[in-house]
């Protein structure tokens, strides 16, 4: 099936569970990389509220205040609700609509083999997981991605495999409706809204690419039909699907934009985690970051301090690898193996470094606190236009399915 158009790989589409307030790691793992897209790519960033009722659905009274905490912060870490669309998911029911129709066509077997199902269960054996809506939530992921038609999504390795799911689920709804009756002739109809110009020269690419395999022509194609402007939305899909010998494309199959992994450990060197009790947040106050980092576990071998350590294995050392400078870690690595520096004056730098990087964003944050209706104001705006996109894609894919009487 043909792949993802221009325009599609532009869109990026990501989200995060409402947690409520964020910390470090979060920060340091998602929201500056998210700080970066927002100025490359056409942005849609979500709050993954039905997500969270997945595992958490007997308890969900804290969702409401944890999306508004989740937000704050995403604004005051600078996500510019101008550059990217922020939005609620359950303020989007097209999610739900494409989640079901999709459930029609996906086998059981793909969800089961999704790596992260089995692995949850036996990390969350506390939890009864046993319905369809954790079963299936790979599945909701699928439609969160393709009702936005998103070609690109942000992902750790440990996620690419529900991507690879998504591009699947597309490639099957695809072959299965996308052999609309007449497909041919409705592609060399849409053809003839470009011009007889730009007719020839798309046949005389899609030749060269369908007869010899020339790649650049397939780009070049792909280009001109990006800029028609005449064409509907249905015509250009159509002729991508023309172009490289499929049928109609109704859901672009995405791709995932791998992230570099978190170096931002938790303050007893574990994964940053508030259920770890190591985290700290990214709206804890000065003397709450001083005292936590004051007090984090150090190099056991270290004693007293005439005890020389070993950086290597001391939680502060990941600390230093993220905030400060080489000139500081050499002289960490020399201290702290000479025994010439104690953990306190180790400490000092990451501590001042952690609170200089927090104090803007914490400003930004008492800003969003007194200001709970712009905050709303700008969660209607985003949910709106996200639903204006999720409309148009399920509009076509109702049409696609027959589910529209003529």
């Amino acid at each position: 099936m043909a792949s993802v158009s221009t325009q599609h790989n532009t869109r990026v589409l990501s989200g995060m569970r409402p947690t409520g307030r964020l910390h470090l790691g979060h920060y340091h793992g998602v929201l500056k990389n998210w700080l970066e897209l927002q100025h490359e790519y056409e942005c849609f960033f979500f709050v993954a509220d039905w997500h969270a009722l997945t595992t958490h659905y007997e308890d969900p009274t804290r969702i409401p205040e944890n999306t508004r905490d989740m937000v704050i912060d995403w604004l005051a870490a600078g996500i510019n609700p101008g550059s990217a669309t922020l939005f609620v998911q359950s303020r989007v029911p097209e999610h739900a609509e494409l989640h079901l129709l999709l459930s029609m066509i996906t086998p059981l077997g793909w969800l089961e083999r999704v790596p992260s199902y089995k692995d949850q269960q036996e990390r969350l054996k506390e939890r009864d997981l046993a319905t369809y809506g954790f079963l299936g939530y790979p599945l909701l992921q699928s439609a969160d991605i393709l009702i936005y038609k998103a070609g690109q999504v942000p992902v750790g390795e440990d996620q690419v495999a529900h991507v690879e799911l998504t591009r699947e689920v597309a490639r099957r709804f695809n072959h299965i409706f996308g052999r609309e009756p007449d497909f041919e002739v409705k592609a060399e109809e849409a053809k003839k809204k470009m011009g007889k110009k730009n007719a020839k020269l798309f046949d005389d690419l899609r030749r060269r690419y369908r007869e010899q395999g020339d790649q650049e022509a397939l780009e070049v194609a792909r280009a001109l039909l990006e800029g028609q402007g005449n064409l509907t939305l249905s015509d250009r899909e159509r002729l991508f699907g023309y172009l490289e010998g499929g049928g109609r494309i109704i859901l672009p199959e995405p791709q995932a934009l791998l992230t570099k992994a978190s170096k931002m450990p938790g303050l007893d060197g574990q994964k940053m985690s508030k259920s770890y009790n190591n985290a700290i947040s990214l709206r804890d106050s000065p003397a709450e970051v001083e005292r936590a980092l004051r007090t984090m576990p150090t190099d056991p071998a270290r004693v007293r301090r005439t005890d020389p350590g070993d950086p290597e294995k001391c939680p502060v050392w990941p600390f230093h690898q993220v905030y400060s400078s080489e000139s500081v870690r050499e002289w960490v690595q020399q201290g702290c193996r000479s025994a010439g520096i104690g953990c306190l004056e180790c400490k000092q730098p990451i501590i001042d470094a952690v609170q200089a990087e927090l104090t803007p964003i914490q400003e930004r944050a008492r800003e969003y606190e007194a200001q709970p209706d712009l905050v709303r104001s700008i969660l209607n705006e985003g949910c709106e236009k996200a639903r204006d996109v999720a409309r148009e894609t399920m509009d076509e894919v109702r049409h696609a399915m027959s589910l529209v009487m003529s």
